[in-house]
């Protein structure tokens, strides 16, 4: 991990409003090929594209239920365990979010009403590794929104399995319906719709960079909740942090990816030591090293400032997804941080707790998103319809202002709906 000194060292550093210029990725035109061949031969052009980057013959795109439920027993019972509780925990952190958003009351005659997407599909990667966990933090909320059919796309392995996990998270989750099916051809049969595909009305999920891409391009046919990039944490730090939990923490994101981002912002010049050397020697102990120690060399910094101030001045800027606070009296500093998509706080917390078990959805703002977006929650995957209500009083008081601003940008004809609500009044 490299060490930056100083402020405005810093600030080079870890500052994101850097205009990317155009996008000539070939990578694009590929998904876009893919695209319009999924719109225009639907299940035919998913089994070929499956067959052709996949490696995988497909029978059915459609996941029977004999299948989910043998997978189901396949999962060790302290797994299964594990994922119920994760869906617990879940469910009722956005129960409560939900509780908030029903009540509907915006003032007197002003109130909204809430209502959940018809269709949801959910994509859950295959790569590197499953990840029941992320199946979880997606399905879940779509469901205690009351979305009535939440679709899975998954892929299958080159040997044509599914992890048993992953379906065994889409059973906890409640999800509806399951199809083998990953990558660009996966995303586009579900905005689009297939003979077997049903079409859904928003698209959630973590995936490769044609994945995103695909997203990318269908957004506007199809909703999406976010383009997310590689995990990345940011850790303040001062003299009271324990090293040792630094390191792991910072390697925890690590391990996923080698474009992840591990920063640690410390006042201590002591603890930025102690830390280098607990990562270099706890690296060593993984068994994904050679992932970790290249999203290290990449993008592995230790920033060291002056103060706690200007600590909370790079978290800000640089807008992380995960922002660990392991500093004394965590708590008191969190009013003063704007842009983060989760805030874990105090030496005993992990990121690792939210990424799994501690109930926010973990589908998180990254890549310094979270200066203008927000975590996955139950508002993703509902509708907010204003009503208004207007009484003989209401719009005695609000009509002649109605009347001023229409008149200024020159809409006779809406002075002209609101006088005549006033009884055949002087502009009637």
């Amino acid at each position: 991990m490299r060490i930056v000194k100083g402020l405005e060292a810093g600030r080079k550093s870890l500052s994101r409003r850097v205009y990317p210029g155009p996008d000539t990725d070939e990578r694009e035109q590929v998904v876009r090929q893919i695209i319009s061949d999924v719109a225009s031969r639907g299940d035919a052009a998913v089994r070929e594209y499956t067959q052709k980057l996949d490696r995988v013959a497909l029978d059915s795109l459609e996941v029977g239920k004999d299948e989910v439920a043998a997978a189901c027993k396949q999962v060790a019972p302290g797994l299964r365990s594990a994922l119920e509780l994760a869906a617990g925990r879940i469910r009722a952190f956005h129960e409560k979010q939900m509780a908030v958003v029903r009540s509907g009351d915006g003032g007197p005659g002003l109130s909204w009403l809430v209502r959940p997407l018809s269709r949801v599909g959910v994509y859950a990667p295959h790569g590197t590794a499953p990840y029941p966990s992320s199946l979880l933090m997606t399905a879940v909320p779509a469901k205690v929104a009351g979305v009535p059919e939440v679709i899975l796309a998954t892929p299958r392995g080159r040997d044509g399995s599914l992890p048993a996990a992953t379906l065994a998270a889409a059973d906890i989750a409640g999800v509806d319906r399951i199809f083998s099916i990953g990558g660009a051809q996966a995303i586009a049969a579900l905005a689009l719709g297939t003979e077997s595909v049903p079409q859904v009305d928003k698209v959630c999920g973590p995936g490769n960079i044609y994945v995103m891409l695909a997203k990318k391009l269908l957004f506007g046919v199809v909703g999406i909740d976010a383009l997310q990039g590689p995990s990345e944490v940011l850790i303040v730090a001062d003299e009271s942090a324990n090293p040792e939990y630094c390191a792991a923490d910072l390697l925890a994101q690590a391990e996923h990816d080698e474009l992840a981002e591990a920063v640690l912002v410390t006042t201590s010049a002591d603890l930025a030591e102690k830390v280098v050397k607990a990562v270099e020697r706890q690296v060593g102990e993984m068994s994904r090293k050679e992932i970790a120690a290249g999203s290290l060399e990449k993008n592995g910094r230790v920033v060291l400032v002056e103060g706690i101030d200007e600590a909370i001045q790079l978290a800000n800027l640089y807008a992380p997804e995960h922002l660990l606070l392991m500093v004394d009296n965590a708590a008191s500093y969190v009013e003063r941080l704007s842009s983060a998509g989760c805030i874990v706080l105090g030496d005993r917390a992990t990121v690792v707790l939210g990424d799994y078990v501690a109930g926010p959805s973990h589908v998180l703002p990254t890549q310094g998103t979270a200066r203008f977006s927000s975590p996955l929650s139950v508002l993703d995957f509902v509708r907010l319809t204003n009503v208004i209500s207007v009484d003989e009083r209401s719009l005695n008081e609000l009509a002649e202002a109605a009347m001023a601003i229409a008149d200024f940008e020159g809409l006779d004809a809406h002075t002209r709906a609101v006088a005549k609500r006033l009884g055949g009044g002087k502009r009637g």
